[in-house]
């Protein structure tokens, strides 16, 4: 059980934490690095090796904004493209074309399957606001606004730190700190006094950089330990788990 009233204000990440999408990223980079890596393999007569799930998900670009996971995966593999432009083609053999690609697969499964949202979640969100306690989304998904929209939720936090917006302020991505500490600012709320709830090893290891009075993972993918070591003070499978007590009543203005 986590006292959530005992702090001012939460940090939720989106993907995997608060809606199901984590699942429609992760076959997004799946299929793209798997189509690039394959077609480099067959050009250069070598053994093709896929993308791994969900060890090279888990270590190499969950939670990083999408050039930066790009870049790392491919490091990983001893790959360094050029970085091209944010308006390369989806595909086009640069760090920027990749990840195009990548958010071109993904708007198409987002657009096919729609949004899940993850009750539990849901409801310790529902009891922040029922007790005062202030709630903000921070993702580096430039898609985060499209997400809250397609599940209903835009209305529901009070601050949405994304990745567009980190790009406009010039914020590094996860696993930094920046957008956390930026988003508590905002706020007005000192960190010690905040808890950031994330599901990914580079965000959880930004709200221990960030000097978060708590971090909460969420253990979706078997990555347990890797997230303790991380820097998580509690790791669950399922957020609902946490309530201190049974209201899960949202308050009018949160419905």
């Amino acid at each position: 059980m986590i006292d959530w009233t005992a702090y001012e204000a939460v940090l939720f990440d989106l993907d995997g934490v608060i809606t199901a999408t984590a699942r429609l990223h992760a076959a997004s980079w799946k299929r793209m690095f798997d189509d690039y890596l394959r077609g480099r393999a067959s050009a250069r007569g070598e053994p093709f090796r896929p993308f791994e799930m969900p060890g090279d998900y888990a270590r190499f670009v969950d939670g990083r904004p999408r050039y930066d996971g790009v870049r790392t995966f491919l490091a990983s593999r001893g790959i360094t493209l050029d970085d091209g432009d944010p308006d390369d083609a989806p595909g086009g053999e640069t760090v920027c074309g990749l990840g195009n690609r990548k958010n071109a697969m993904f708007a198409d499964l987002l657009a096919g399957e729609g949004v899940e949202v993850y009750d539990g979640s849901l409801a310790v969100v529902r009891h922040l606001l029922r007790n005062g306690v202030r709630a903000a989304v921070v993702s580096s998904s430039r898609s985060c606004e499209a997400i809250l929209r397609a599940a209903g939720l835009a209305d529901l936090f009070e601050l949405r730190v994304d990745g567009q917006l980190a790009a406009q302020r010039g914020l590094a991505g996860k696993p930094a700190p920046d957008t956390f500490v930026y988003a508590a600012r905002v706020l007005g709320v000192d960190p010690s006094r905040a808890v950031v709830v994330e599901d990914a090893i580079a965000g959880v290891e930004a709200g221990r950089a960030g000097g978060f009075g708590l971090v909460v993972a969420i253990d979706r993918t078997g990555e347990t330990e890797a997230l303790a070591r991380a820097g998580a003070d509690h790791v669950v499978t399922d957020l609902g788990d946490t309530l201190t007590n049974g209201d899960e009543t949202a308050p009018p203005e949160a419905r």
